[in-house]
């Protein structure tokens, strides 16, 4: 039952002034009676009472806490058992606020059935009270090698036939093909006994955890019995074994033969998502790996925590017993018999470097997913990422770029494009002729075109753009300055892009006085920044071209008295150039547009090449 808004605090301060400062988990509930937060701490009192008594909260902190309304709590041992308890609640009531493993459904796995002599299979569907799961494979091809090694080494049955030692006693069953091909021993007829059965199902497991040494170790054993007694073909038969597990495992990666049973995470996150890489090394041997993916549900989860999640989640899955775990940074350790290494140098270092790319190839597969399912997405990231970069206040959904274009000062023009969300908007695409210059000025020039497109948009009340770019460097983008912020006392964040000297896109500049920003060149965004500057470089380019050829046109043909307009685009459509009228013969001319006028034009174009 929900309490009256002016004792809620007064409630929940009760609570926690009487919290146990020992292990446990603790759960918020809203004013509905759900429980929208589950978490663990080493020390209940101390980490409860941090929610109430920091300031400092990010935001998505302080709406969980103003929505919390009771508070129940659970007292366990040791810290280990608070950690399981609590991903164990987190899967019973999915609270609102907590961060949610992606279960992988999408991806198959392994299953050794709970029967009297049970089956090893591929499956999509997760029911612990069916058998036990390994997986899930996000690589397929290793699950198929998986099944087809256990297929090689023992003869488990694959019928869908319900077999159990009451049935056999019965002779309910009959041999069938697998049996005959040697595939399978036959326990339906009770050929092999359920302790043998059940011997192989075991080393099966191992394989599938990962752990081979053993079982090599015991082939060798086995084979040198059988050698000593003079059993050489069911020695032969061992090694034909002994020899295909070995060859699986060659084809693992190899790290180092010194490291054994060990698991290795890494972690990368952003706003909404975390990625976890698990790789699991057995025999200097890689023989298991997957990224796992979480959904965050609040701001209360630090990396640490999710890292932490992921572990227990990981081990859990795949019956992890390693007693050593490498990590990217020193997280709480939660089991004392575990040890947590941060290597700097060395094999383990490059085991953590390759769990890293893991997960980065993983995270760049998603984000690519999901942008071709929604391009929208895409920009919105790419935005963000600008945002970030050049912790700009809002997000830069318009986004305006200047450049000019001349020949030694003459058609001086200039132009500017608009993108919007990410994407070139056309119609927003603005020529300029430059009115108030003279000669190659192209501060000068900039100035002018600044000054006329903003005070523009300011009169008409249109939008204002939320990043102006500058093609060019430092020059540049202290011109617009001036105009924008000392004439014009308008906020706009001011960018530059500067070339190299293969008038390729080289640096991002931002900031007075400008720096340099860090980014990769071949990121996306460095990648949608180049099209912007490709694109105003192209429109301006095009629009000086158009205004030279009619400049061109108009002083040779216009200047000349006589020939009007209809004449001169049928002298243009016959000879396509200026030049070709002037090299025509007087005959051409005349067998074109007449002798009257080709007399006109012949004097007219010859004089004006007197005058030149």
């Amino acid at each position: 039952m929900a309490k009256p808004d002016e004792t809620i605090k007064e409630y929940l301060k009760g609570i926690v002034l009487n919290l146990p400062e020992c292990p446990g988990c603790y759960q918020y509930l809203d004013d509905t009676g759900t429980i929208i937060y589950v978490g663990k701490a080493k020390n209940l009192k101390r980490r409860v009472s941090s929610y109430f008594n920091k300031d400092n909260h990010n935001l998505k902190t302080k709406i969980l806490v103003s929505k919390i309304r009771d508070i129940k709590y659970i007292i366990v041992n040791t810290e280990e058992d608070a950690l399981l308890l609590e991903n164990n609640l987190i899967k019973q009531w999915n609270p609102r606020y907590n961060i949610l493993l992606k279960d992988g459904k999408t991806y198959p796995s392994i299953v050794v059935t709970n029967e009297p002599f049970p089956r090893i299979f591929m499956t999509r569907k997760i029911d612990k009270k069916y058998g036990t799961y390994f997986g899930p494979y996000s690589h397929v091809p290793t699950l198929y090698a998986l099944l087809d090694l256990i297929k090689n080494l023992y003869p488990l049955r694959r019928c869908h036939e319900i077999i159990t030692l009451e049935s056999i006693a019965k002779g309910k069953h009959k041999e069938c093909l697998e049996y005959h091909i040697k595939n399978c021993d036959a326990p339906c007829t009770g050929k092999v006994s359920q302790e043998d059965y059940l011997k192989f199902v075991d080393e099966a497991k191992e394989i599938l955890k990962g752990n081979t040494r053993n079982i090599q170790q015991s082939m060798l054993q086995e084979m040198r019995r059988l050698s000593e007694e003079l059993e050489f073909e069911k020695a032969e038969h061992i090694k034909r074994k002994y020899t295909l597990l070995e060859n699986y495992r060659s084809k693992s990666e190899v790290v180092s033969n010194t490291l054994h049973n060990i698991d290795v995470f890494n972690i990368e996150d952003d706003e909404k998502v975390a990625y976890i890489n698990y790789l699991h090394i057995s025999n200097g041997c890689i023989n298991q790996a997957f990224t796992f993916e979480y959904a965050k549900r609040s701001g209360v989860e630090t990396t640490e925590d999710i890292l932490l999640e992921g572990i227990v989640e990981m081990r859990s899955r795949y019956h992890g017993d390693s007693k050593e775990v490498i990590v990217p940074f020193p997280v709480e350790h939660y089991n004392d018999k575990i040890c947590f290494t941060v290597p700097q140098k060395g094999d383990k270092r490059t085991l953590l470097d390759l769990s890293r790319t893991n997960v980065l190839q993983y995270k760049k597969d998603r984000l690519s997913q999901s942008d071709k399912l929604n391009p929208e997405q895409k920009n919105t990231r790419l935005l963000k990422e600008l945002q970030d970069l050049l912790k700009l206040d809002k997000l830069p959904i318009q986004i305006e770029c200047f450049d000019n274009s001349n020949i030694s000062g003459t058609d001086a023009v200039a132009a500017c494009v608009v993108f919007q969300n990410a994407k070139p908007s056309k119609n927003e695409y603005r020529k300029y002729n430059i009115k108030t210059v003279e000669g190659p000025d192209d501060y000068a020039s900039m100035k002018e075109v600044v000054r006329r497109r903003y005070t523009r948009l300011i009169s008409e009340e249109k939008r204002l753009p939320d990043l102006i770019i500058a093609d060019g460097g430092k020059g540049q983008m202290e011109i617009i300055r001036e105009v924008i912020q000392d004439e014009l006392h308008i906020d706009i964040p001011i960018a530059g892009l500067a070339k190299d000297g293969k008038h390729r896109t080289n640096e991002l500049l931002y900031g007075f006085p400008a720096q340099t920003v860090m980014i990769k060149q071949e990121s996306p965004l460095f990648k949608l920044l180049t099209r912007i500057q490709d694109e105003v470089h192209r429109f301006a380019i095009t629009f000086h071209r158009d205004k030279r050829s009619k400049s061109q046109i108009k002083s040779e043909l216009d200047g000349i008295k006589g020939i009007g307009k209809a004449t001169k685009e049928k002298l243009l459509k016959e000879f396509k150039s200026v030049k070709r009228i002037k090299e025509a013969s007087l005959e051409q001319l005349t067998d074109l547009v007449g002798a009257a006028k080709a007399k006109i034009i012949n004097n007219g174009l010859n004089e004006e090449n007197t005058n030149l």
